[in-house]
C-alpha cells in the first residue's frame, strides 16, 4: 500500500520514478570524440556481434555471417534464415548463433548441428545475447516474450518487462531460468568467481546475478541504454550503450495518451524514441531549427542517437569511455571487441567497423 501511495505522490510532484531529470555524462563518462576519430577498418551495412573465434574476427550483418581480415577485407561465411541477433564463441570451437526468428544454432564443438527453439516450456522469441559458461553450458538473454527484437522500440514504449536469463545444457537440452521479469536484458558476461553481469536496457542498469537467483544492481541510473557486455583483459568489461536517454523521451514515456497515439498512428522510425543513427529524414522528430542554427548543431540540441562504449572494472564501475557525440555519424554502437591492437567497435547505425586506441 505504501508503494502505491508513494508512486501516486511521485507522479503528482514529478519526483522519484516520475522525475525526468537525467544523470549527467561526467567523470568516466565525460564526452569526447574517440569513436568519431577512430580509424575506419571497414564499411559494411549494420555490422553487429563482433566475436573472436578460432583466431578470426567474426561479425554479423543482417542475416550474413562474415569474417573480418587483418587489412579490413570482408569474407562472407554463411547466410542465416533470419537476421543474426547474437554470436558467442568458446575455445572448444563451438559457435552459438541466435536468430531473430526465435532459434539458437550451435556450429562446431561437441554439440555441432544442434538447434533450439524453446528453453523448457518457454518459446525463444527475442534472443539478444549469450555467453558460454563452459563447453556444454550456454547462458542466454531473451530480451522479451512480447516483442521480437526488430520491435525493440515497441517494447520500450510499452514498458516491456518480460525479459529473462537462462542457463542451457547443450547436451541434454535442459534449461533453467536464472532471472525473469527483466526490462530488455541485452548483454551478458562472466565476471570474476561466480559473478554473472547482465545489462537491463530499459532500466538503465547492470545487474549481478548469483547462482541462487538473486539479482543486485551494481551500476544504476546510466545516462543511456546499455546493451552488449564484452569481456576485456583481466576482469574488465566493455559495455556498449546504443542510444542516449533524453528528457524529451523520458517525458513521452510518462504521457500515456500521447504515447499510445504515437504508437498507433506513426511509423516507429519517426517516433520520439531512441535511434541507432543520426537523423537522415525530414520526417524524423526535432528537425530544422530545433537542432540547428545557421547550419551549426546547437550544443543543447537533444539527440536521439550517439556512439558510446564504456570500460568497466571488475566491480562493473566505469573507468573510461569512448564517444561519438550528437554531431558525429558513428552512432548506434551495439558491439565491440578488445584485442592486442586496440578496440574494435561496430557502429551499427553508422555502417562502420572502427578501431580505437586503448
Amino acid at each position: 500500500m505504501g508503494n502505491i501511495v508513494s508512486r501516486y505522490f511521485d507522479r503528482l510532484r514529478g519526483s522519484g520514478e516520475a522525475a525526468i531529470t537525467l544523470p549527467p555524462m561526467d567523470g568516466a563518462l565525460r564526452p569526447n570524440n574517440r569513436i568519431e576519430e577512430a580509424a575506419l577498418v571497414a564499411t559494411v551495412e549494420a555490422p553487429d556481434n563482433l566475436v573472436s573465434h578460432e583466431g578470426r574476427v567474426l561479425f554479423s550483418s543482417g542475416a550474413g555471417l562474415r569474417a573480418l581480415g587483418p587489412d579490413g577485407q570482408i569474407e562472407d561465411l554463411a547466410a542465416a534464415s533470419s537476421p543474426i541477433s547474437f554470436l558467442a564463441s568458446h575455445v572448444s570451437g563451438a559457435l552459438a548463433m541466435g536468430l531473430e526468428e526465435g532459434r539458437i544454432d550451435i556450429k562446431g564443438g561437441a554439440h555441432n548441428g544442434k538447434s533450439f527453439t524453446a528453453l523448457g516450456q518457454t518459446q525463444i522469441m527475442a534472443p539478444s545475447a549469450a555467453v558460454f559458461a563452459d563447453a556444454d553450458t550456454l547462458l542466454i538473454c531473451l530480451a522479451s516474450q512480447r516483442n521480437v527484437l526488430a520491435n525493440w522500440k515497441h517494447d520500450l514504449m510499452t514498458f516491456g518487462t518480460s525479459g529473462s536469463v537462462w542457463s542451457l545444457d547443450l547436451g541434454s537440452g535442459e534449461a533453467r531460468c536464472l532471472a525473469k521479469g527483466l526490462a530488455f536484458p541485452s548483454g551478458i558476461v562472466l565476471g570474476a568467481g561466480d559473478a554473472l553481469f547482465v545489462s537491463e536496457s530499459w532500466r538503465h542498469r547492470v545487474l549481478r546475478l548469483t547462482p541462487d537467483g538473486k539479482s543486485t544492481p551494481v551500476l544504476d541510473e546510466l545516462p543511456g541504454y546499455p546493451s552488449r557486455l564484452v569481456a576485456g583483459p583481466g576482469n574488465e568489461t566493455w559495455m556498449c550503450v546504443f542510444a542516449p536517454r533524453t528528457q524529451l523521451i523520458e517525458f513521452v514515456l510518462r504521457e500515456k495518451e500521447y504515447r499510445e497515439r504515437m504508437i498507433a498512428e506513426i511509423e516507429p522510425e519517426y517516433w520520439i524514441a531512441p535511434s541507432l543513427h543520426y537523423p537522415s529524414s525530414y520526417l524524423e522528430p526535432m528537425q530544422g531549427g530545433g537542432l540547428k542554427q545557421l547550419g551549426e548543431l546547437k550544443p543543447w540540441a537533444p539527440s536521439r542517437s550517439i556512439g558510446l562504449v564504456v570500460r568497466l572494472d571488475a566491480e562493473a564501475q566505469p573507468v573510461e569511455s569512448l564517444h561519438s557525440r550528437a554531431d558525429g555519424r558513428r552512432h548506434g554502437v551495439t558491439s565491440c571487441l578488445a584485442d592486442e591492437a586496440g578496440l574494435l567497435i561496430a557502429s551499427k547505425g553508422g555502417n562502420a567497423i572502427l578501431r580505437a586506441e586503448q
